[in-house]
């Protein structure tokens, strides 16, 4: 069940528009399903509607007119607080609405029970799966209503609710989420044929833009740059830059003047302030090359993005939320990277995680410094042409996605949990339309049965638990390929293969060769270690091994049927 409260100054008004059947077609029969004392006065039971619906405002009023004598009435004295069930749940009947009603005003502190002083309310239905109540603030003592935080208070006990009468229970926010455009702000942009609000559409651009930038002044100016786009920046009397808004050239109002939003109003994290710090922890410390070990800097973004998990395992609260934040970003600007063919998935796959970077634990930036470098180093340099590089790198934004849903599902962040799972299926969609020519390229240059053999003792030896199924997978020819590559750069097959599959567990791969496959590749691109770095790779692994588990490797959730991957 959803809540929405509002407040307002015209009781009469909002009674009219709840019993209304002429204007809001989906209003069938409108009649009280509950009131303060059970004897108000219903217009959608009455055969006189407008002397009910008179009687009825002038009840709920009567205590307002009072408290205004006084010069106690708050201006805004109607509360209004609509409860929509889900398309799943079953018609409820008028009675059950009743006690939910009930047990939202006092949740809420209109009414609470048992208090004779309670304000005044009703509560409408005029229609199957929602109610209305309507409410003046005014208490029986003419003091206004304490009901602070009463939209927190009644998502709580509507949660309580949905448990009790076997509802669908709704995934629940931290108040972290991105403002969500207004009904208005949608049906504008239906009427100007847009495909998003404005509100979502200029999120977007800003997300991008921070992505993309290392310095405030660089955002700035990139914003101002792009087509569409209309910028004011907002100066401290100092000179000092207070903040900004942005309008789109679009939409207009009336008087067609631009609609602006500040950057707090598209989301949280998209303020000036914050937009300033994070720029400023993640500053580069260097000159920004590529890491000399890699052939390019897709290389070194799949690298800097497959070390994610292990950070979200091991480091604090505040570092993992950093690295949440850069992945966001990664996505932010791959749409720009990849073929046209392949943005669409792309694009709501970043729409996707965009509730996923946030949540009530503050990010320390800082932490995520190497993965926002690799960012801004491939937008210096787009994918190759044959697709290799960039599905190598989509195999590794998977794995992203399915940690950061179980960090947020062991701190029960429910609504940034869904947000990755949805993540992962764009990403998973994309992925499968990327690999098919690389592997199917990888598979024509399939070497010789004798080589072929060689490589399957290799991965008996190296993954045996997994070896058949390997064997099997219709990527396998894909894999001998990789593997033969490898060794003619000379790398060792069996090592590449253990160091590849401990990277990545195989217990839930789908595809168990076509994981392998890109992670063959990419560290095969790494130079030949020497006899003594092979030594203390086989020291390392073995201490590994027979180290025990940390208690809290033991504690995660099992994965759900939406993580497991290829």
């Amino acid at each position: 069940m959803i809540a929405k409260i509002s407040s307002g100054k015209d009781t009469a008004g909002l009674i009219r528009y709840l019993f209304d059947t002429k204007k809001a077609k989906d209003h069938t029969d409108p009649h009280l399903v509950a009131s303060w004392d059970g004897f108000a006065p219903d217009p959608g039971r009455s055969d006189d509607f407008a002397i009910a619906k008179k009687l009825l405002v002038a009840d709920l009023d009567l205590r307002v007119k009072q408290a205004r004598r006084l010069g106690r009435a708050p201006e805004r004295h109607v509360w209004h607080c609509s409860i929509r069930a889900a398309p799943e749940d079953r018609t409820l009947s008028d009675e059950e609405w009743a006690d939910i009603t009930r047990r939202i005003i006092t949740a809420t502190g209109i009414a609470p029970d048992g208090d004779p002083d309670g304000c005044r309310w009703v509560a409408v239905r005029h229609a199957p799966d929602h109610i209305h109540i309507a409410a003046t603030k005014v208490r029986g003592d003419l003091r206004t209503a304490r009901h602070w935080n009463d939209y927190l208070t009644a998502d709580r006990e509507l949660a309580t609710i949905e448990k009790e009468y076997g509802l669908f229970q709704v995934t629940r926010g931290d108040r972290t989420a991105a403002k969500r455009p207004t009904r208005a702000e949608q049906e504008k942009a239906r009427r100007q044929g847009q495909d998003k609000p404005a509100r979502e559409h200029l999120r977007t651009i800003v997300r991008t833009a921070v992505a993309a930038t290392t310095s405030t002044e660089e955002f700035i100016r990139l914003l101002s740059h792009t087509d569409g786009m209309l910028v004011e920046v907002v100066y401290f009397p100092s000179g000092d830059v207070r903040g900004y808004k942005v309008a789109s050239k679009d939409t207009t109002t009336a008087d067609n003047e631009p609609v602006w939003f500040s950057g707090s109003e598209l989301a949280p994290d998209l303020s000036f302030p914050k937009i300033r710090e994070r720029l400023e922890s993640t500053a580069p410390q260097s000159s920004g090359r590529p890491d000399r070990h890699w052939a390019s800097p897709w290389h070194q973004a799949a690298a800097s993005a497959e070390r994610i998990p292990r950070h979200l395992d091991q480091a604090d609260g505040e570092a993992a939320q950093a690295h949440l934040a850069a992945f966001g970003e990664v996505l932010d600007v791959l749409p720009f990277l990849a073929p046209h063919a392949l943005r669409p998935r792309l694009q709501k796959a970043a729409a996707a995680f965009e509730r996923a970077t946030r949540s009530r634990v503050q990010a320390e930036h800082h932490h995520a410094r190497a993965l926002r470098g690799a960012v801004r180093a491939l937008l210096r340099e787009p994918a190759p042409r044959d697709g290799t590089a960039l599905t190598m790198f989509l195999d590794a934004v998977i794995l992203v996605a399915i940690a950061a849903a179980r960090w947020h599902q062991l701190r029960h962040h429910d609504q940034q949990v869904a947000a990755a799972h949805q993540t992962l299926l764009h990403l998973q969609a994309a992925y499968d339309q990327a690999a098919a020519a690389p592997l199917a390229a990888l598979a024509q240059r399939r070497p010789p049965q004798q080589t072929v053999d060689r490589h399957i003792h290799h991965i008996r030896r190296a993954v045996p638990d997994h070896a058949e199924h390997i064997i099997e997978d219709p990527a396998f020819d894909a894999l001998t390929s990789a593997l033969t590559e490898a060794e003619a750069a000379g790398h060792d097959p069996e090592r590449l293969l253990q160091q590849a599959a401990d990277q990545r567990a195989l217990d839930d791969a789908h595809h168990p060769a076509r994981v392998l496959t890109w992670r063959i590749q990419r560290l095969s691109t790494r130079p030949v270690p020497s006899a003594r770095a092979r030594a203390a790779q086989a020291r390392s692994t073995a201490q590994r091994s027979s180290a025990p588990l940390h208690p809290a490797a033991t504690a995660l959730p099992p994965q759900s049927t939406q993580d497991r991957r290829r």
